[in-house]
C-alpha cells in the first residue's frame, strides 16, 4: 500500500472517518443540549415559571438548565462502566438515542399553564436525561477519535468531537433565529418548539453514521486479552485519583465562561443592555463560526509544543476576556459586544481544542472512558451548572457586571493551577500505559481481569 509520510493511505483514511463520525454525532448532541439553554433565556420563564418575577424566573429556569450538569457525571459513571466494560461504540449509539428522546418530549410538552406544576417538574426529568446522555457521550466520542489516532496527530484529530460543541451551537441558533422571526405570539405559542422536535430527525442521522464505524483499535486489544476492568469507576480513583481531579479542575474555567458566553450573556445582553434576541444570537452565532476553526488550529499546535502550554495559553485568555466582554455588553453596542465575543469565545477555544488528548493521555485503556468522565463531567458540575445561576445571583446582588467577571477570573486561577500541575502527555504511549496500568492495580489488591 502507498506510504505518506509514514502513514498509508487507508490508515487515514479510516482516521478521519471516525473523526467526522464523532464530529457529526456530537454536533447532534450539543444541539440537544444548547438549545435548552437558548429556550432557558429567552422562553422557559415566561412559559413554566410564570408566577415568579422576572429575576426569579429567570433563576428558576437557569436551575433547571443546571439540572442537566448534575446529571452529566451520573452518566459518565454510567457509561464510563459499560464503555470500559463492553466498547466506547455501544455507548455512544445509546447516549444519542436518550438525548435525542428527552429533547423530542421537551418540545412536545405542554407548559404551567396547561398543566400547572407538573410542567416545570416534567422539564426537570428531561432535563435530567438530556445531562445522562451528554455525560456519556463526550467520552466515548473523544475516545473514537483519540484512540484511532497516531500519536503524532492525537490532538487534531481529538479535537474533531470538541468542534461539535460549536457546531452544535451554530445549527441550534440557526434555528433559534429562525424561529425567533416569528411574531413575538407564534414564537411563545409553538415556534420555540421547532429546534426541539427537530432533533429526532438529527438523530436518525447521527445512528445511521455510528452504526457504520469500527470500535477502537486501543479497546479491541483489551478485549483480545480478556483484560477489561470489572469495576472499571472503582479502579480509575484507586489508581488516577490525582488525575481525576486536576482534570475537574481544570475544565471549571472553560465549562463555566462557556455557558455564560453562551445562555446567561444572551438574557444579560436583552434584560440590562438593550439588545434585541436576534442581535446577541447572531453575535453568538459568528464567534461559534470562528472557534469551530479555531479548535483544530490550537489542538495542532498542541501536537508539536505540548498540551499544557496551549491549554494554560487558553486559561489565560478567558479570565482576561470576561472583563472585556461585560464591558463591551453594558454599551450595547453590536460591534462591541462581536469583537469581545470573539476574543472570549476564541481564548476558550484555545485549551478546549487540545483538551481531548490532553485528558485522554492521562489515563490508561482498561479504565480511560472512565476517569475522562468523571474529569470532564465533575468539572461541569461546579462550572457550567452553576455558572449562570451565580452570574444572575451576582449582578443581582452587586449591580455591576464586573463582579461576574470577577468569579470568571477567580476561576481561571483555579483552572490554572490544575492545568499547571498536571503533567504534560503528548509523549505519552497510549496503549503501553495498559500493561503499567495493570500492575499497579495488582499491587493494590484491584481485579484486573474479568
Amino acid at each position: 500500500m502507498e506510504r505518506v509520510g509514514g502513514e498509508d493511505r487507508g490508515q487515514i483514511s479510516a482516521i478521519r472517518k471516525v473523526a467526522a463520525a464523532s464530529l457529526i454525532g456530537t454536533t447532534i448532541e450539543w444541539y440537544d443540549f444548547f438549545i435548552y439553554g437558548t429556550a432557558a433565556a429567552l422562553v422557559f420563564p415566561a412559559l413554566f415559571f410564570p408566577e415568579f418575577s422576572e429575576t426569579a424566573g429567570t433563576l428558576a429556569a437557569f436551575a433547571t438548565f443546571g439540572i442537566g450538569f448534575f446529571a452529566r457525571p451520573v452518566g459518565g459513571v454510567i457509561f464510563g462502566h459499560f464503555g470500559d466494560r463492553i466498547g466506547r461504540k455501544t455507548m455512544l449509539v445509546l447516549t444519542l438515542t436518550i438525548m435525542g428522546v428527552a429533547t423530542t418530549l421537551i418540545g412536545l410538552m405542554p407548559t404551567f399553564e396547561q398543566i400547572g406544576i407538573w410542567a416545570p417538574l416534567l422539564l426537570v426529568v428531561l432535563r435530567f436525561a438530556q445531562g445522562l446522555g451528554v455525560g456519556g457521550e463526550w467520552g466515548g466520542a473523544v475516545l473514537m477519535a483519540v484512540e484511532h489516532a497516531p500519536r503524532e496527530k492525537r490532538g487534531f484529530f481529538g479535537s474533531w468531537p470538541q468542534m461539535g460543541v460549536p457546531a452544535g451551537l451554530i445549527l441550534s441558533n440557526l434555528i433559534f433565529l429562525a424561529v425567533s422571526s416569528l411574531p413575538e405570539a407564534q414564537f411563545m405559542a409553538w415556534g420555540w418548539r421547532i429546534p426541539f422536535v427537530l432533533s429526532i430527525l438529527l438523530v436518525a442521522v447521527g445512528l445511521f453514521i455510528r452504526l457504520r464505524i469500527m470500535e477502537s483499535p486501543a479497546f479491541r486489544r483489551v478485549q483480545e486479552s480478556n483484560t477489561e476492568a470489572r469495576m472499571p469507576i472503582v479502579d480509575v480513583l484507586r489508581t488516577y485519583p490525582r488525575q481525576v481531579l486536576l482534570a475537574a479542575g481544570a475544565f471549571l474555567v472553560i465549562n463555566a465562561y462557556f455557558y455564560i458566553l453562551v445562555s446567561y450573556l444572551i438574557n444579560y445582553a436583552t434584560a440590562e443592555a438593550g439588545m434585541s434576541n436576534s442581535s446577541i444570537l447572531t453575535v453568538v452565532l459568528i464567534s461559534s463560526v470562528i472557534s469551530f476553526f479555531a479548535m483544530p488550529f490550537f489542538a495542532a499546535l498542541s501536537d508539536r509544543f505540548g498540551r499544557r502550554p496551549v491549554y494554560l495559553t487558553g486559561v489565560v485568555g478567558m479570565g482576561i476576556s470576561a472583563f472585556l466582554l461585560f464591558w463591551a455588553t453594558d454599551t450595547g453596542s453590536f460591534w462591541l459586544v462581536l469583537a469581545a465575543h470573539i476574543f472570549g469565545l476564541g481564548a476558550l477555544s484555545v485549551a478546549y481544542g487540545p483538551q481531548a488528548a490532553f485528558y485522554a493521555e492521562m489515563f490508561g485503556t482498561r479504565v480511560r472512558y472512565s476517569g475522562i468522565s468523571l474529569g470532564y463531567q465533575g468539572g461541569s458540575i461546579f462550572g457550567g451548572a452553576l455558572a449562570p445561576f451565580i452570574a444572575t445571583w451576582l449582578f443581582a446582588s452587586t449591580g455591576t457586571s464586573t463582579s461576574i467577571a470577577v468569579y470568571v477570573a477567580a476561576l481561571a486561577v483555579l483552572s490554572f493551577v490544575c492545568a499547571y500541575v498536571a503533567a504534560e502527555t503528548r509523549h505519552v504511549d497510549i496503549e503501553a500505559e495498559q500493561d503499567e496500568e495493570r500492575q499497579l492495580i495488582e499491587e493494590r489488591g484491584g481485579a484486573t481481569t474479568s
